[in-house]
């Protein structure tokens, strides 16, 4: 038995370009349902909003200078097609929304105007344009005498490794060994995290790692500060420790991940909007130019989701929403849309240096300039599926994910005649 539900919008995807479209839908009023398999890239990223790290092998001082220069030399990328006041008007609202979300305490802060480098896991220093606060007393300029911190409970956090890049590059780094027990079965951030979130247990780790800090007045901890209430973790912290204190981001799952997807589903939800999580889109339904219904299958029931219009944030290559197949076939599997950036046939699909630019870096979903994508009238293309870029060398991967993501609003609340991101 096949259900049916109908909605003015439907938004396939609950990655952050996802989120972000069915939420700005869902204030303007309309019916929204966001679609996903599973929850998206939030889970597996630092949480950074990454607007433009690097431009022709450089690093980039400030995204908002730089913009002009790629959108020129690259007029197809996602930038060039969304332009500099949607962007300026995508990082307001995302600023605000999440001061505005349930983790009371904890937002973002920065601009497109500066970015700031922050440690990663391995010591290298990244350029991020909006960081969680929880991340900000890493930034490189303000930062004296770093203890980072390490515990060997943690598999895929190498405290030392850190400490020693971080010199490297300029940082008086020290690194700091906390005995922490932790069931191997359990082992992770997200185990840590819990364990910051109880006051008790915040305490006992306090106590065992203030006598090991000495002359730090930094203190740099993997990305453990608590999932319930982050910001009152951390404020707790450097009163104990009487030192500034900062996460850096860690391999998955990421804990400053799930606090983003959580203010952004919160949002969501705040509108009216609707999250359906394990319902993969695996048939649609079309009438001539337009999509006119999506099928998923969700606990082995199927259910046709009719809708008026659809955004499509299902992503790229990497999870799996285009592939290519054994006969060098690049699909869009979702709704078996055009491709754009696909080699010619004859053409190599891949260049045996594997840090150089492939030929298939830039392939994505054909789209207009309004992002609709081609031969689907009333399909709008957000986040990884859209042609143009090279999220993982440019450093830009959230930040055309948030901006894609509101312009798809704006342009399907357009069509609907909703009042949305003026």
């Amino acid at each position: 038995m096949t259900r049916r539900r109908r909605h003015d919008v439907v938004v396939i995807g609950a990655g952050t370009a996802g989120l972000v479209a069915g939420t700005l839908l869902a204030q303007a009023g309309a019916d929204v349902c966001v679609l996903a398999r599973g929850f998206g890239s939030t889970h597996l990223a630092p949480a950074t909003i990454d607007v433009l790290g690097e431009l022709d092998g450089r690093r980039v001082d400030s995204p908002l200078e730089a913009l002009a220069a790629l959108a020129a030399a690259r007029p197809d990328h996602p930038y060039a097609l969304i332009g500099e006041e949607t962007l300026r008007a995508a990082t307001d609202w995302f600023l605000a929304t999440a001061s505005a979300g349930p983790l009371s305490g904890y937002s973002y802060v920065g601009s497109l105007e500066r970015n700031l480098l922050l440690a990663t896991a391995l010591g290298a220093l990244r350029p991020s344009a909006l960081v969680p606060v929880s991340m900000v007393g890493g930034e490189q300029a303000g930062l004296g005498r770093v203890a980072v911190v390490g515990t060997s409970a943690l598999r895929d956090f190498h405290a030392r490794l850190c400490a020693e890049n971080l010199r490297a590059s300029g940082v008086d780094a020290v690194a700091v060994e906390l005995p922490v027990e932790l069931d191997r079965a359990d082992a992770s951030t997200l185990s840590l995290a819990r364990r910051f979130d109880d006051p008790a247990g915040r305490a006992a780790l306090s106590a065992r790692l203030a006598p090991l800090l000495h002359t730090a007045d930094h203190v740099a901890l993997p990305a453990v500060l608590g999932l319930r209430d982050p910001g009152a973790v951390l404020s707790d912290l450097e009163r104990r420790l009487g030192r500034r204190v900062f996460e850096v981001p860690t391999l998955p799952p990421s804990v400053p991940g799930m606090r983003l997807f959580e203010m952004l589903h919160h949002a969501l939800r705040s509108a009216g909007g609707r999250l359906v999580l394990g319902a993969g889109v695996v048939a649609h339904t079309r009438a001539g130019e337009r999509v006119s219904a999506v099928q998923t299958e969700t606990a082995g029931s199927n259910t046709t989701y009719e809708a008026d219009a659809f955004v499509l944030a299902a992503g790229g290559f990497h999870s799996g929403a285009i592939t290519l197949s054994s006969r060098w076939v690049a699909q869009e599997r979702v709704l078996g849309l055009p491709l754009s950036g696909v080699p010619a046939p004859g053409e190599p699909r891949f260049v045996a240096s594997y840090f150089d630019e492939q030929p298939l870096s830039r392939c994505g979903v054909a789209v207009d300039r309004d992002l609709r994508a081609l031969g689907a009238a009333n399909v709008v293309v957000a986040g990884a599926a859209l042609p143009g870029a090279v999220p993982w060398c440019e450093g830009s991967g959230e930040g055309i994910a948030l901006a894609s993501g509101y312009r798809a609003a704006q342009v399907v609340a357009a069509e609907l005649g909703a009042g949305v991101c003026a």
